[in-house]
């Protein structure tokens, strides 16, 4: 799927309801509003883990790496 304003991709997946295209984490088809059903729970609050940059508001993914930034978890090697 390609970003309207700047051109670059992002992961996307085929809504089973209309078939097009809509931004992997959505929990809402963009275009007809169908819920995307999830084969994986996303952890819930208690259970996350924020990023170590004091500038960044995203959590450490299962790879090891934050999921806005990229950095690595600092307790964990990549």
């Amino acid at each position: 799927m390609k970003c309207p304003h700047c051109g670059g991709t992002f992961p996307s997946l085929v809504c089973p309801k209309c078939g097009e295209e809509t931004p992997e984490k959505s929990l809402f088809c963009c275009l007809c509003g169908n819920p995307i059903k999830r084969e994986e729970e996303e952890k819930g609050p208690s259970e996350r883990v924020l990023c170590n940059d004091g500038n960044c508001i995203g959590t450490i993914n299962e790879k090891g790496v934050c999921n806005v930034c990229g950095k690595p978890d600092a307790g964990k090697a990549v």
